[in-house]
C-alpha cells in the first residue's frame, strides 16, 4: 500500500472523530478482547486505551502464537536440540522462552547448534548446503504462517532435499474462539478478530463460531483508524443489541480469504486436537503433517524422551492470556519476571501481553 494511502488511516482527525463517536455512543461496561499479538502491540503502541471512556475494557486474548505454545511443545523443542547431528532453526522469540529446566538460548550458550532464521525458506537453504546433518525447523504460529511451512515441505520434496524436517506445534483461531467462550471465567462481549489470520482463512471462516454464540464479531487492521473503528463497531453492536459479523479491515481481508494458501496448508497438514497454554487441549485446534509427508515430520522420525513438563511457578500467562487477568495482576509481573530476566512467555515475544504492558506502561496499572 502506498504510503499516501497509508497515511489515511494513521490521520489524527479520523481518529479523534471516532474516540469521539465511541465515547458518545458508549453506556454499558463492555470488555473487548483482541485476538492478535500484533493487535495487543498496536493498541498499546497509539495509545488507544488512553482516549477510550472508562466504561471500554480491552483485554487481550491468545494471539501470540509463542506464548500459547503448550510447555510441553517447548521441553520437546528443547531436547530435539540435543540429539547429535541436528541443526534446530526457528524464529528468535523462541530462544527464551523458559522451558521446564532450560531454554534453547541456553543450549545454544552449551554448543548446541541452534539457528535464528526468518523464513522457512531459510531453514531449508540450510539443510540444502549441510546434507551431512538433520535440520529442524520448529513451527509455531498460526494460520498465518502455516502455508508457508507447507509450502516449504513441498518444495523440500520437489528438490529432494532429504535432510529437511518441521516439527509442526501450529495453532487455529477458530476453535479457540470457542474454547474461551466455554470457559466460566471469561467474560467478553465482543471479539476484535485477527487482521493476518483473516486474510487467510476469510471472514466466512468465523461464520460457525458466530452462528453458535451470536457475539459481536469485527476483523481489524492495524493502524489506529483501522482499530478505532473496529472499536466504535463493536460498540455499536453491544449497545444496540445487534450482534454481526463485520469486517473492518476490506482492503486486505475477503469473505473467502486466499484459496492458494488454504490449498497448500490444507494438503499437507490434517487438524488435531491440540494442547494451549492456559486453556488445555482444544478440538480440532491444531496442525499435523499428513501421513503422505510423514518423512518431514520430526514427530515421526526423532525418537527422544520429553521429561515431566511444568509450568513456571507463580506464572499467570495462561490466566491473561484467556483474559482472567491483567499482567499487573500476576504477583511476579516487574519484579521477578522482566524482559532481561523472563519467567513466561507473554514477558519473552515481541507480541507478549506482558511485554507490550512493561514497555509501553510501565507506570499506569489496568
Amino acid at each position: 500500500m502506498a504510503i499516501k494511502h497509508l497515511e489515511e488511516y494513521r490521520d489524527s482527525e479520523i481518529s479523534r472523530q471516532l474516540a469521539d463517536r465511541i465515547r458518545k455512543i458508549s453506556k454499558k461496561d463492555i470488555r473487548l478482547m483482541e485476538v492478535c499479538g500484533t493487535h495487543t502491540v498496536s493498541i498499546f503502541r497509539s495509545g488507544i486505551r488512553s482516549i477510550l471512556p472508562d466504561t471500554i475494557s480491552l483485554i487481550s486474548g491468545p494471539g501470540c502464537p509463542v506464548c500459547v505454545t503448550a510447555q510441553r511443545e517447548i521441553d520437546a523443542f528443547i531436547e530435539l536440540s540435543k540429539l547429535d547431528d541436528v541443526i534446530i532453526t526457528t524464529f528468535g522469540d523462541l530462544m527464551r522462552v523458559p522451558g521446564t529446566v532450560s531454554t534453547l538460548q541456553k543450549e545454544r550458550a552449551d554448543g548446541r547448534d541452534i539457528r535464528i532464521v526468518y523464513s522457512t525458506f531459510d531453514a531449508l537453504e540450510i539443510a540444502r548446503k549441510n546434507p551431512e546433518k538433520k535440520v529442524v525447523f520448529l513451527g509455531v504460529g498460526f494460520e498465518t504462517t502455516a502455508p508457508t511451512i507447507a509450502a516449504s515441505i513441498c518444495s523440500a520434496q520437489q528438490m529432494n532435499i532429504n535432510n529437511f524436517f518441521v516439527y509442526s506445534a501450529h495453532k487455529l483461531v477458530p476453535p479457540a474462539l470457542d474454547a474461551l467462550m466455554s470457559m466460566d471465567d471469561t467474560r467478553i462481549d465482543g471479539f476484535i478478530l485477527p487482521g493476518h489470520v483473516s486474510i487467510v482463512i476469510g471472514t466466512n471462516a468465523y461464520r460457525p463460531f458466530f452462528n453458535k454464540y451470536r457475539i459481536p464479531c469485527v476483523v481489524a487492521g492495524f493502524e489506529p483508524v483501522d482499530l478505532l473503528r473496529t472499536i466504535s463497531m463493536l460498540v455499536e453492536q453491544v449497545e444496540s443489541n445487534a450482534p454481526e459479523l463485520e469486517n473492518g479491515y476490506p482492503r486486505a481481508v475477503v469473505p473467502d480469504g486466499n484459496p492458494k494458501a488454504q490449498k497448500i496448508m490444507n494438503e499437507v497438514f490434517e487438524t488435531v486436537d491440540a494442547p494451549w497454554r492456559g486453556i488445555g487441549s482444544i478440538l480440532r485446534s491444531g496442525l499435523n503433517i499428513r501421513d503422505e509427508f510423514a518423512s518431514y515430520d520430526a514427530r515421526e522420525m526423532f525418537e527422544f524422551e520429553v521429561p515431566d513438563s511444568k509450568d513456571p511457578k507463580g506464572c499467570a500467562c495462561g490466566e491473561i492470556l484467556t483474559g482472567v487477568k491483567t499482567p499487573p495482576q500476576c504477583s511476579l509481573y516487574k519484579s521477578i519476571c522482566t524482559p532481561i530476566n523472563p519467567v513466561g512467555p507473554c514477558m519473552v515475544s515481541s507480541e507478549g501481553t506482558c511485554a507490550a504492558y512493561y514497555r509501553y506502561h510501565k507506570d499506569v496499572n489496568y
